[in-house]
């Protein structure tokens, strides 16, 4: 790839160099006079094949010595996509974190430098090279992050002056035959990088499908599985944390080994739902593997033609949720804005297109006495999961990432008690002069009893069990937006996020599709399960080598001084 450059080619300050040095509370910056030699750098690379990798900004080739004009060009095309980021080392698909910071949409004699991303990052690609960086890290006092994909907006993949473990190209996938005390059956066993359109297309390959979510270039293992992991399958077989059967890992110390219910039981518990990046580093997961069958699908839309009539229409769709949900197997993503309500997907696995219709006709009779026409509906039944899934889905090269995300679970009984105040909030939100994207939403059933689990059997959010939607909203931005227009935009997703949080008293958010500087964070993205979490923590990474925002011990051990570095908070 021609954005990677590999360690021998690059030049670093000679010791000769009078440079500051930093509290060894700290941990060091390459400003600091402690930070590893060329030397060492080489030998860190020795030790792992060769595949340590230096971190570029993303827009290095706009500007400077280094400008290129037919690279920049392909970077300024490409900058808001997906694909950019998954397959680059260090940088993530977040502005706020990128923070503007060498930006390809500005002269080529403005500023570029790395910023909040990491300085290097070991391509892994097995375990030892995960125990080298491990090792190496610890030993030189430098940050250690995770990166997967990069589909992260709360900062976990990111951090200045960090050695990254780029876990993207483990990308082995397996059909087993697997045998537990909680589970016989077939299970798919899938490398930390394997992404959504690689692990849909496999298994419908081999007559199974499993739990994954909408957008297929998100990793199936890293932040998706570890955080809970919503899909249009969820409401089948429950969130992907449910369908987790063990997890190989290298803990802290360097240990190679599973996390599973009945090995290192505390450490799989864990990691089914407590968030990623934080107790282990997970090199693969094996989960459960159903078997494939037609699956059916629906879509339309409705526009604003007449506000009352519209919000009437979404308090309907809503009101029909609570029903639909309780069909077996049955989802559906929506959104709107001010000017549409779209159902994306309906999803009903197992059934035909008359099977839709029915769980349809409801809500199409609801609209109908609004005097709502819809548009472009229609039921249809596909052979198998994956077919449906690439019917509705869009292809993962079409999404944008310029915006800042925030989220909540809407719980059923909102619906019943105050359905009127959550309208008049989505008004306030669609009607905002910032609002340049959507409320999305995503229909959900996994109450334990649909699971077929129990609250003890994985670190959840208890909130999820008692969700209906998990609710998302973005404030979009232009892809050339300054560092005070992202800030801005992050202060606006957080005051959305507390109308929400103020209408569902004790619930909580999806951890992956909220905000990093979310004040009730512990509450909202981890409930009772906590305390347990922290001491899991405290066990498997006492001296909190896996830092992170929002993640369980964020303020227990560190805090970002004003350079940007990591320090002590407690000895």
């Amino acid at each position: 790839m021609h954005f990677l450059l590999v360690i021998a080619c690059i030049v670093i300050p000679s010791l000769g160099v009078d440079l500051p040095s930093h509290t060894a509370k700290c941990l060091h910056l390459p400003e600091d006079r402690e930070w590893p030699t060329s030397h060492e750098w080489k030998q860190l690379n020795t030790s792992v094949g060769g595949r340590l990798i230096a971190g570029l900004p993303l827009a290095h080739a706009c500007h400077g010595t280094e400008y290129d004009h037919a690279q920049c060009q392909q970077i300024q095309a490409n900058f808001t996509l997906p694909l950019t980021y998954y397959q680059d080392p260090v940088n993530v698909m977040s502005p706020y974190w990128l923070n503007d910071t060498c930006d390809p949409l500005t002269s080529q004699n403005a500023s570029c430098v790395l910023g909040n991303m990491p300085s290097y990052a070991i391509n892994v690609q097995d375990a030892k090279s995960v125990q080298a960086g491990l090792k190496f890290a610890q030993r030189k006092n430098i940050r250690l992050v995770i990166k997967n994909t990069g589909h992260d907006y709360i900062g976990r993949s990111n951090g200045k002056g960090s050695l990254s473990l780029w876990t993207h190209n483990l990308k082995t996938m397996q059909i087993i035959n697997y045998k537990s005390s909680a589970y016989t059956g077939k299970a798919l066993k899938a490398g930390a990088g394997v992404q959504f359109f690689e692990a849909n297309q496999f298994a419908a390959d081999n007559g199974v499908r499993v739990v994954g979510g909408y957008c297929p270039s998100v990793g199936m293992v890293g932040g998706y599985i570890q955080g809970g992991g919503h899909g249009p399958l969820a409401s089948s077989y429950g969130l992907a944390a449910d369908n987790t059967l063990e997890f190989e890992v290298v803990t802290v110390d360097g240990r190679h080994t599973v996390a599973s219910p009945t090995q290192n039981s505390d450490l799989y518990w864990a990691l089914s739902g407590g968030g990623a990046g934080t107790y282990a580093i997970v090199l693969s997961a094996t989960v459960k593997a159903h078997q494939d069958g037609p699956t059916a699908g629906a879509a339309f839309e409705f526009e604003n033609t007449d506000e009352n009539t519209y919000f009437a229409g979404i308090g309907a769709f809503h009101q029909w949720l609570r029903s639909a949900t309780k069909v077996p197997g049955f989802a559906s993503s929506w959104g709107f804005n001010n000017q549409a309500f779209q159902l994306n997907v309906a999803t009903l696995t197992n059934g035909t297109q008359k099977d839709m219709e029915t769980v349809m006709a409801p809500l199409l009779k609801s609209l109908k006495a609004l005097n709502i026409t819809v548009l472009q509906y229609a039921a249809k039944s596909y052979d198998n999961y994956h077919a449906q899934y690439e019917a509705y889905t869009f292809p993962p090269e079409i999404y944008a990432t310029n915006n800042s995300l925030g989220g909540r679970l809407i719980p059923g009984t909102l619906i019943d008690n105050n359905l009127s105040g959550l309208i008049e909030t989505y008004k306030t939100v669609v009607k905002d002069s910032s609002f340049y994207n959507r409320i999305s939403g995503i229909s959900v059933n996994v109450t334990h009893a649909r699971v077929g689990n129990t609250a003890a059997s994985n670190s959840v959010l208890p909130a999820w069990r008692d969700a209906l939607i998990t609710l998302n909203f973005g404030v979009g931005f232009s892809p050339d937006a300054d560092s005070a227009e992202l800030q801005a935009s992050q202060v606006k997703v957080n005051q959305w996020q507390t109308l929400f949080r103020n209408l569902t008293p004790g619930g909580g958010a999806y951890m992956n599709e909220a905000t990093f500087d979310d004040p009730t964070w512990k509450e909202d993205y981890f409930g009772s399960n906590y305390n347990r979490l922290l001491k899991i923590k405290q066990k498997y990474d006492p001296k909190f080598v896996l830092w992170q925002h929002t993640s369980v011990g964020f303020d227990a051990y560190w805090q970002l001084d004003g350079r940007g570095a990591l320090c002590r908070v407690k000895s």
